[in-house]
């Protein structure tokens, strides 16, 4: 813990950026069960449900595309205060509806929408802020604290939610979330390290962009097949477990989401505080593999025992490819040329989870459980394999040469 508490006592500024990350993120975690709740209460809410989730989801990758440029072309403060105020606004405004009048039967959808076309812009500015607050050898922490953020902070979002949602129902929990927007564009006022575009690369390296870079193609689509076969694990075949094979149900459900949680918080924390004296591509690779080889635990259904290990092994090795690979793209990727790039990856890597509940969901229909486990076990793996003949090579936005 020394590394952590030392990172954020003697960096102020990357202090209020995580902070106040960490509170939106809390917030976040209960947008979406407060509008399901909304929607469930309007006349075939059922069926609006599924349609609220594509208004949830996507406009993420048209916002990802759009959010990168923008961030590398003005102060990243700024744009994380301006979706702050946005994404406030628009939480805000299902409550203030309620306090006047009632609310439209449109505007949960539209306010999903919003949520989902702005999601990209603190996950693409956070990761390209980073290595302008700390110093290098302080990235594999910060990105750790990143990383757990989202755990920890989601499972305190979501723990929350449901006697909120009761207690104070779903407009005012959608209020105590734009609270959080607000303390989140506060904590980033209070960062005093202008965040302004950097300067352009040399014209020899600007000709070689860094989607060219195998290194940084390699890990994204390493992490774009592992998210696949995690999407399919947690969006379907969790829950599937859940209700056919475990005992318990909904607590066999939490149980494994908690499992999960728990591995990723442990990961990214040994992550962060120790760095691996081997090639980083070849210790993403291996982690990769362990965690790939944890899909297979649900092979011993119906006992909930290696079910639960398995979750906790995928979480607790899939947390280190997360912090090491983000400190290697913060390496190789061109300051000027942060935002775009983290804001692609991001958005790439966001968008893959779905294709894995789509590809695994016939499979549990014709009840292959065994064909899905094979399935996300493999999709995890094979990636992996390959990374073992990348090697990091040189930065390119230094040599101004193709890595690999």
């Amino acid at each position: 813990m020394s590394t952590y508490l030392s990172l954020l006592k003697n960096r102020r500024d990357f202090r209020s950026l995580w902070l106040g990350a960490s509170v939106s993120v809390v917030g976040d975690s209960m947008t979406f069960v407060a509008l399901s709740w909304l929607v469930l209460a309007q006349p075939g809410g059922t069926a609006k449900l599924g349609f609220l989730a594509v208004c949830y989801t996507a406009p993420v990758v048209v916002g990802g595309l759009v959010a990168g440029p923008l961030l590398d072309r003005f102060d990243k403060r700024a744009a994380l205060i301006t979706d702050s105020v946005l994404r406030g606004v628009a939480v805000g405004s299902i409550p203030f509806a309620a306090a006047v009048a009632t609310v439209p039967a449109w505007l949960p959808f539209l306010v999903a929408a919003l949520y989902g076309l702005l999601k990209m812009v603190p996950m693409a500015a956070v990761p390209a802020a980073i290595p302008d607050l700390v110093a290098p050898r302080e990235r594999d922490a910060a990105n750790a604290l990143e990383s757990v953020s989202y755990s920890l902070s989601g499972i305190i979002g979501f723990t929350l939610a449901a006697p909120l949602l009761s207690t104070l129902g779903p407009a005012n929990l959608l209020a105590l979330d734009a609270a959080t927007y607000a303390c989140f564009a506060v904590a980033v006022a209070l960062i005093r390290r202008p965040l302004r575009p950097h300067a352009k690369p040399a014209p020899q390296a600007e000709r070689v962009t860094v989607f060219r870079d195998r290194v940084l193609i390699g890990t994204t689509l390493a992490f774009m097949a592992f998210n696949i076969a995690e999407g399919a694990m947690t969006m379907v075949v969790a829950p599937w477990l859940a209700k056919e094979q475990l005992p318990g149900d909904g607590a066999a459900l939490s149980l494994l989401m908690a499992a999960l949680s728990a591995g990723e918080l442990l990961g990214g924390f040994v992550a962060g505080a120790w760095r691996p004296r081997i090639d980083r591509l070849v210790a993403i690779a291996v982690v990769e593999l362990v965690a790939a080889a944890g899909f297979l635990a649900a092979l011993g259904s119906p006992d909930w025992l290696p079910v639960a290990a398995g979750f906790l092994v995928i979480g607790m090795f899939s947390a280190p490819m997360t912090v090491w690979a983000q400190s290697l793209r913060m390496e190789r990727i061109p300051p000027s040329q942060r935002g775009r790039v983290f804001g692609v990856f991001r958005t790439m890597m966001q968008a893959t989870p779905p294709v894995g509940a789509a590809v695994v969901t016939p499979l549990l229909v014709a009840g292959n459980l065994a064909g899905a486990v094979i399935l996300m076990s493999v999709l995890a793996a094979l990636p992996a394999f390959a990374l073992l003949f990348v090697r990091e090579g040189r930065q390119l936005w230094i040599t101004g040469s193709s890595c690999g």
